[in-house]
């Protein structure tokens, strides 16, 4: 797998995480990883300006409260098809009338200094459109997670970031919050040993039939595609590889009916180059949601794992104490405090994190639907 950074409680707080921190002071213009100027601000007030395309529960409910917490970027523009909408959120957050664009509109962002970020958050299926769009505007581009539906798509994700010279994150919030990044460098780092068996598994009961994740053709997939991704990306970075097979089984359907397009519940058993093996279901009809590592010398885990938080872990040795943040302030200012720095991403958020995740979803389908070990590498 690709490096993933686990960060020291202190590292973290010096670092993204503590909101007491105050701004730097930059010199003005200021300039990203590639070259390109950021241009919404100037000065020690400088932010990187996001706009929101897609103003669905995520958004409404998670990225622009966040956006109110943050030290390196802010809420700028939005893209919605619901005028209702376009104007509560103007008056709700002070959003002038010339950062509101619609999807037919949308490439006019072109011309708007106010915005430096796209943050895509509609539905799989509808990523990659917008992605390339974006980057085609002149914008770097967040994409939340799956980041596409196959890896074909996600490809060409990456080749018009690249093209346009933009830089692209995926939503991978998990990856800038303190708990997860000590079981990162637990599991890495080996302190109790090798890690041996992992269990990753994040599963919850959906509610409106009708939603586009319950459409096969939006979401790609059922529970799978919706929250399997995070037990995915849990048995990953505690280990620190990558899987070189899977093996996985459908469960019968308890409610076919509302389920007739996407997968109920799944589940699915990586192996692991070291001879770590881990185990994961993901379910649309019970909940669960954690992650736990069995090593030679002990165990750790995190149980809740991967929700909004609080999240709790402990270890053979106790608890876990890390500081609480909120999970998706933190990961936008994690990305744009690199770009105002002019840094390039870390890998372990980049699209080809991204296309990796995808291509392992993939493989878990296949391996589903043939009862066969699907070799990964």
């Amino acid at each position: 797998m690709t490096q993933l950074t686990s960060l020291s409680r202190r590292h973290f707080l010096a670092g993204i995480g503590a909101s007491a921190l105050t701004m730097p002071t930059l010199t003005v213009p200021v300039y990203d990883a590639l070259g390109q100027p950021i241009s919404s601000q100037s000065g020690q007030d400088k932010k990187i300006g996001i706009a929101l395309v897609g103003l669905g529960s995520y958004s409404k409910n998670q990225l622009a409260p966040a956006l109110q917490q943050t030290q390196y970027c802010r809420l700028a523009g939005i893209v919605t098809g619901t005028s209702a909408k376009a104007s509560e959120w103007m008056q709700k957050y002070n959003i002038p009338q010339a950062n509101v664009y619609d999807y037919k509109t949308f490439d006019r962002i072109i011309d708007n200094p106010d915005i430096d970020v796209v943050y895509v958050v509609l539905p799989n299926s509808m990523h990659a459109e917008y992605v390339i769009r974006a980057a085609q505007a002149g914008k770097h581009v967040i994409c939340e997670k799956p980041m596409a539906i196959t890896e074909k798509d996600c490809q060409a994700m990456i080749d018009a970031c690249k093209k346009a010279n933009k830089q692209l994150a995926v939503g991978y919030r998990l990856h800038y919050e303190p708990f997860t990044q000590e079981v990162m460098r637990l599991g890495q780092q080996k302190v109790f040993g090798p890690v041996k068996f992992v269990e990753a598994s994040d599963a919850f009961r959906i509610g409106d039939p009708t939603q586009w994740r319950m459409k096969k053709s939006m979401a790609g997939g059922g529970a799978l595609m919706d929250v399997g991704i995070y037990a995915i990306q849990g048995a990953r970075y505690v280990t620190g590889e990558e899987p070189v097979s899977v093996t996985a089984q459908f469960s019968p359907k308890t409610e076919p009916q509302k389920f007739k397009d996407v997968e109920e519940t799944i589940f699915w058993q990586f192996r692991f180059p070291s001879g770590a093996v881990s185990n994961s279901t993901s379910s649309y009809t019970a909940g669960v949601e954690r992650l736990y590592a069995s090593c030679e010398k002990g165990w750790f885990e995190l149980s809740p794992a991967f929700g909004y938080g609080p999240l709790k872990g402990r270890t053979s040795k106790g608890p876990i104490e890390m500081p609480t943040v909120n999970h998706q302030a933190a990961h936008m200012d994690g990305v744009c405090k690199d770009l105002l720095a002019g840094k390039a991403l870390p890998n372990h958020i980049t699209g080809e994190e991204g296309k990796r995740d995808v291509r392992l979803l993939q493989a878990i389908y296949q391996a589903a639907e043939t009862g066969r070990s699907i070799k990964l590498a």
